[in-house]
């Protein structure tokens, strides 16, 4: 009633639908407890009573269906209490539901069924529920005659184990027979019965247990059977069942090897008449693969892979002679992803078989492989991506040499592009089977399709190097309190170093294709380039490119990697890679070989081998080691910078010894060193093990990598010469050679050699036959020999020798360096300089260099002493270089006496240098028994050239001059007798004075204005010592004047030369013993007043007056000097003779003008030591038209206000000339005038009277030696 209650209760819709839920005409005998309390308003009793009905259309039945299977899935805990209330009626609701579902045909009715009835036995959970439904199926499949209505219940079997998978043990178990019905229903021609075994198998087979209980069942009955039916299937149903069965089958290698033999044997027998129904899987599964449906595709290509998992060797043969290969390549076109990417995997694995190359299946998917690796990396599916990847690897890997690949370079490229994309994948695992793609793509058989693309070779492996650099920057993961996560960054590292192994073996790849197509004349460059055309894609470039990329990229990827982790593993193809570049780019292998030097690779490679190669171990990695050192060696010995160039003997025999020892230095740097320091007997393998470490310390330190202790190397090496000397051996040159080098570069750090090993060095020197054999150009392997003097008095010569023929520089920058502010020395000079001043006796070695060595080492060594000497003025060393360059002097003159200039180019520098040392030398310094010794030789020498020997005259007029100028009045007189008495020297300044007129075959200016001045010097010093004149000196007047009056152009050193010489004849009133001035041609009769001024005449002093002052207008300081001086010394000579005459000349109205032009160079320009002595020359020839009275108090005036204290010693002088002049005169009528004259005079008198000398009198103007006093006193 209460049930009734409630529905009456309802509103219309809702009533009639849950009446229709209700059986009207028994639900009023229901209890409410079978009602379910939530919509739909459903009664277990009036199911159980509806469904079976007879008379309830099925339409109902079926709604009643739906809305109990609605139920139990919204509310499963709720049906399942209202079901589980009586067990007998549970099983009769079970028994209820597969009696219709045996009954109803209606498809949709028993998917209803099926699907309530799966529903309830797993939401139940109660065996014997599951129990009592096996048994009705069993009993139904047993009595039913035919197949025929067996669809439902085999169907409702399947997803029940499905649902249930226990219950397949249970349902072989116990309900064995079954499977004969089982293969009733597979024979049965339905396909939806046979698709429902399949199903059912599937499901049984999906248990090992059971699949393991109906082995012998599908061997004997099952196979063959099931074969058939899948090769038959003409649904999809049917179709996709049977590769579920088959999938299931595959997981058992059991079950595989059985269905495979099985296949054989039918493709075996297909030739001949066989047995009917035998199928092969193969061509079953290429059926399918043919299909159109992608699912039925996607499906076969797993039952492929899952076949070739268990053993690709002894089932791929079945499938490539199935060609199933052709038709996986085709689907590589297909747009599904899952399509691709399933061919991938069946293609991965029939790549192990060599068979699938044989047969060219390669070749002819190759194109469709890259075609897809193109489209699949437009998509962000990056298993595919990894897939197609490995896939073209294994291609590019297992191809056979003799089978080519790529057909054309066109699709070569098209790989190569395909490669380049991938390597740059963001995707770390896409881009790590790129590189590893990309490495087995580097291959010759791969690459060699004409012309062979260098430049897409190229932008490939730039792209893997880059991904492989972003890589290595990418910083590791860091914990927020900035503590290193270790196992993360173990794992990044290893995964760095993972990657960066696979891009070095790429990279290795490519530098032995280059290598190997250096042998392959069409693989130069691009045969079909025009003939004028640029070559740019060629091996050279690529081999340049492969060089760059490996030091700009590798490298510093592999050692920045090294900081962080070492692999021998990556060491090995690293060191690999480095020693192939040497082959690769041999133009470069010396330069490249260098840079690693320096850049610590032989302390890197020893390190290695003293870490990993100790014993047997990684025995690959220490003959990598050991070769990439060894021909690192070698190129370095070959093309030394800083010795000389080894003989091929000696190439030879380091090379046998590098190859032997090499492999065998497997110890750190400090059991190395112990190793020298042994002093016990060393056989012959260990003695070739210490060359070897000798060696490599000798080149790690010559290119900068001092990666052992210098202290502790000096004493290894000693000990290790003395072992030597101790067991009477005598090392290689090139060990000596390094064991030398390495004592001068660590002598700084171990101190001095004790006498025995310098003996030992001695000893082992002299048995070389010449030093430059052992030299290595270093400044302290120069002062290691001329340190100790034993090995200086022995090898000093020739080792200064070679040190000045290895320097590059000319330091002609320090030959022109002014004296102030001088620069810096380089170390080497500083090096030397330093041993100079502690054994200045080196010097005459360095002077011998001078005058034996070639022209441009004797001109090295020339600026370096010169530089020595002006830097070290406290070191005196004159009297050492003029003895021994006395000796030498004295040596040419006897072996050359006829023609000195023939004796050795170096004279001249050696006279250079003689000229730079006496002008060293004190003022007012007595000339000694040596400075006349060479005074004579060097005049001796002078009297033996020519005119033309300019290079040895200049610097020796120099040092004559200097020498007659530089000493005291006394040693003057005896310096020019010594001149004097050569009278070869005269007459060769005869000549040269003679040649001052002459155009052709002139002397340079320089040379000639020395003659002049040293002729000047010796005339004075012989009227005023009246010495004995053993050759007279002829010279043309009329020349000498005319060459004043008209002087040529940047003369002016000349003129004031000539200017000195003339001025010393006035003053001599031309009556010197040593020059006779003579007139140039026949002269007419003299004039009265010429007479008087003999040899001048009238008209030559008004010209020569002209000539000086057009001279004194030039301003030029040394010579308006010299003008001044002759100014003076003419207007006394012509004084003396007529004062008529010297006043008319002191009163030409052009001396005002001249005075003035001069006056006008400026402030306070009177104050000039040249004007202040012209206008007291004018005031001696009282000439008011020249300066009036005004002017003169005008110059006292300006002189008064004058700050005299910056004024020079000269100008002093001067100006105290004029004022005593201007005193003597009486002049001065105003008082005040006189006063501040006087005042003047006395402030005056003390400086003149203590006034310094100049403080540099002596010069070189133009390479010609000039004394200043000479030219203005």
């Amino acid at each position: 009633m209460a049930v009734r209650e409630a529905v009456a209760g309802l509103p219309g819709p809702g009533r009639d639908e849950e009446a229709a839920l209700l059986f009207e005409k028994a639900h009023y005998r229901h209890d409410s407890r079978w009602l379910l309390p939530v919509p739909p308003r459903l009664c277990l009793a009036c199911a159980l009573e509806l469904l079976p009905e007879a008379g309830v259309s099925l339409v109902r039945k079926k709604h009643v269906l739906s809305c109990f299977r609605d139920a139990l899935m919204r509310h499963a805990s709720l049906v399942m209490q209202l079901v589980a209330q009586d067990q007998r009626v549970c099983i009769h609701f079970i028994s209820m539901l597969f009696g219709l579902l045996r009954n109803v045909e209606d498809g949709s009715v028993t998917d209803l069924c099926i699907e309530v009835l799966i529903q309830l036995t797993t939401q139940l959970k109660s065996e014997q529920t599951v129990h009592y439904l096996l048994d009705e199926c069993h009993k139904e499949l047993c009595n039913m005659p035919s197949m025929r209505g067996s669809l439902a219940t085999l169907t409702l079997l399947g997803k029940l184990v499905d649902a249930i998978p226990a219950l397949a043990d249970k349902l072989v178990m116990e309900h064995g027979d079954l499977m004969g019905h089982l293969l009733r229903g597979l024979v049965y021609p339905n396909e939806g019965v046979q698709a429902s075994v399949c199903y059912l198998y599937g499901k049984l087979y999906s248990s090992p247990v059971a699949a393991e209980m109906l082995w012998g069942h599908f061997r004997e009955k099952l196979c063959p059977l099931f074969l058939s039916t899948m090769d038959g299937a003409q649904t999809k149903e049917l179709q996709i069942n049977c590769l579920g069965l088959l999938r299931q089958l595959l997981k058992y290698d059991l079950f595989v090897s059985m269905i495979m033999n099985k296949s054989a044997l039918a493709e075996s027998t297909g030739s001949v008449e066989g047995p009917p129904g035998e199928t092969s899987l193969p061509l079953v599964l290429k059926k399918l693969l043919l299909s159109r449906d992608e699912t039925l595709q996607v499906a076969s290509a797993h039952c492929i892979t899952a076949v070739l998992v268990h053993s690709p060797a002894k089932h791929a043969p079945a499938f490539i002679h199935a060609d199933i290969p052709e038709f996986l390549f085709e689907h590589l076109s297909s747009s599904s992803e899952v399509l691709v990417w399933s061919s991938y995997n069946c293609l991965i694995l029939l790549a192990e078989e060599p068979l699938f190359f044989s047969k060219c299946h390669t070749v002819y998917g190759i194109e469709s492989v890259v075609r897809s690796l193109q489209g699949s990396l437009r998509m962000n599916n990056t298993d595919l991506h990894k897939q197609g990847l490995l896939l073209f690897a294994e291609i590019l890997t297992r191809q056979p040499e003799e089978i080519k690949l790529f057909t054309s370079s066109a699709m070569c490229r098209d790989a190569g592009r395909a490669l380049q994309e991938a390597v740059s994948s963001p995707v770390l695992e896409v881009a790590a089977e790129a590189v590893k793609a990309t490495s087995a793509f580097l291959r010759k058989d791969h690459q060699s399709a004409l012309p062979v693309l260098y430049k897409e070779l190229q932008a490939l492996l730039e792209a893997m190097l880059s991904r492989c650099a972003d890589l290595s920057q990418i910083p590791l993961n860091w914990r927020p309190l900035g503590h290193a996560s270790s196992r993360d960054s173990e794992k990044a590292i290893l995964g760095r170093g993972k990657f960066l192994l696979s891009t070095l073996e790429g990279f290795r790849n490519a530098c032995r294709l280059a290598v190997e197509f250096q042998s392959e004349p069409s693989a130069q460059e691009n045969p079909f380039t025009a003939p004028n055309a640029e070559k740019e894609d060629t091996l050279e470039a690529f081999s340049e490119f492969l060089l760059s990329a490996c030091d700009s990229l590798c490298i510093p990827m592999v050692l920045r990697y090294s900081e962080q982790a070492t692999h021998p593993a990556l060491m090995e193809v690293f060191l690999s890679i480095l020693h192939s570049l040497f082959v690769i780019v041999p133009h470069m292998k010396e330069k490249f070989s260098k840079k690693l030097a320096a850049s610590s690779f032989i302390q890197l490679t020893l390190e290695l081998k003293a870490r990993f190669c100790s014993g047997l171990s990684h025995s690959a990695l220490n003959q990598v080691c050991s070769s990439f050192l060894y021909y690192m060696c070698i190129n370095l010995l070959s093309a030394p910078e800083k010795t000389g160039l080894p003989s091929q003997e000696e190439l030879s025999a380091v090379s046998e010894l590098l190859q032997h020892g090499l492999p065998q230095i497997n110890s750190r740097s400090p059991e190395s060193l112990a190793f020298l320091l042994d002093r016990q007997y060393v056989e012959g393998a260990a003695r070739q093990r210490q060359y070897c470490i000798l060696l490599l310390f000798y080149l790690a330190y010559i290119h900068g990598d001092r990666f052992v202790s210098e202290a502790e190397l000096f004493v290894a090496v000693q000990s290790f010469l003395l072992s030597l000397q101790d067991q009477g051996e005598h090392p290689p040159l090139v060990v000596f050679r390094a064991s030398i080098y390495l004592l001068a570069i660590c002598q700084d750090k171990g101190g001095a050699l004790p006498e025995a090993v310098v003996g030992a060095i001695r000893k082992f020197l002299e048995g070389f036959p010449d030093l430059h054999l052992i030299y290595t150009h270093h400044p302290l392997l120069l002062r290691l020999f001329l340190l100790y003097p034993e090995l200086m008095s022995r090898f000093g010569h020739r080792v200064l020798e070679l040190w000045f023929s290895w320097e590059e520089s000319s330091y002609e920058e320090l030959e022109d360096a002014p004296s102030a502010g001088q620069p810096t020395l380089p170390a080497s000079l500083a090096a030397l300089f330093h041993v100079l001043r502690s054994s200045p006796s080196i010097l005459l070695i360095l002077l011998d260099l001078i005058y034996s060595s070639p022209v441009d080492i004797a001109r090295k060594v020339l600026i370096i002493l010169r530089t020595f000497l002006r830097r070290n003025e406290d070191v005196q060393v004159g009297g050492l270089i003029r003895g021994h360059f006395l000796l030498i002097l004295q040596r040419l003159l006897v072996e050359h006496g006829a023609s000195p200039s023939g004796a050795s180019g170096n004279l001249p520098l050696l006279l250079s240098l003689l000229s730079l040392v006496q002008l060293r030398n004190e003022s007012e310094q007595e000339l000694d028994s040596m400075a006349m010794k060479l005074l004579h030789q060097v005049s001796k020498l002078c009297g033996k050239c020519s005119p033309t020997d300019t290079d040895i005259l200049q610097p020796s007029f120099n040092f004559l001059y200097w020498s007659l100028h530089q000493t005291t009045p006394g040693s003057q007189k005896r310096a020019a007798a010594v001149l004097l008495s050569s009278m070869t020297l005269m007459e060769l300044l005869e000549k040269m004075l003679a040649l001052t007129w002459v155009k052709a075959g002139s002397p340079g200016t320089a040379l000639l204005c020395s003659a002049w001045l040293l002729t000047a010097s010796c005339s004075a010093q012989q009227h005023d010592g009246s010495l004995q004149v053993h050759q007279t000196l002829s010279v043309e007047l009329d020349q000498v004047l005319k060459a004043l009056s008209f002087p040529k152009k940047k003369t002016a050193l000349l003129s004031a030369a000539i200017l000195r010489f003339l001025r010393t004849a006035l003053q001599q009133s031309f009556s010197s013993a040593l020059v006779a001035l003579v007139p140039s041609e026949a002269q007419p009769q003299p004039a009265p007043e010429d007479t008087v001024l003999a040899p001048l005449r009238a008209s030559q002093v008004l010209s020569l007056v002209i000539g000086l002052q057009n001279l004194l207008v030039q301003k030029d300081p040394l010579l308006s000097y010299a003008c001044v001086g002759c100014l003076e010394a003419l207007l006394d000579y012509l004084h003396a003779r007529s004062p008529d005459v010297a006043l008319h000349v002191a009163s030409q109205p052009w001396n005002r003008f001249l005075l003035f032009t001069l006056l006008d160079a400026g402030e306070n320009s009177f104050l000039r030591p040249e004007i202040l002595r012209l206008m007291t020359l004018f005031m001696r020839f009282w000439s008011s038209s020249i300066l009036s009275c005004e002017e003169v108090g005008h110059v006292l005036h300006g002189a008064a206000l004058a700050d005299l204290s910056t004024l020079s010693n000269s100008t002093l002088q001067a100006l105290r000339g004029f004022f005593l002049q201007v005193q003597s005169m009486g002049l001065l009528a105003d008082h005040s005038m006189a006063q501040t004259l006087q005042a003047s005079l006395e402030g005056l008198s003390p400086r003149a009277s203590m006034a310094p000398p100049p403080l540099q009198d002596m010069l070189c103007l133009g390479g010609v030696a000039v004394s200043l006093s000479h030219i203005r006193d």
